[in-house]
């Protein structure tokens, strides 16, 4: 998966979550999760980024 990809997934969630009225409990918390490793990927992926622009200057 790429950061674009991920963000994209991420929106997505985010759109699922605030048009369904009502989830239950468990589908919430598995959206939350997934949004949450999304969100964890993409900061490891800005982190090694930042370490790269560091490592060139």
């Amino acid at each position: 998966m790429t950061y674009d990809q991920a963000i994209k997934r991420i929106e997505q969630i985010v759109r699922e979550l605030e048009q369904t009225e009502a989830l239950s409990v468990s589908e919430y918390k598995k959206k939350a999760t997934e949004a949450r490793e999304l969100l964890s990927f993409c900061e490891s992926q800005l982190v090694e980024l930042e370490r790269d622009l560091t490592e060139q200057s």
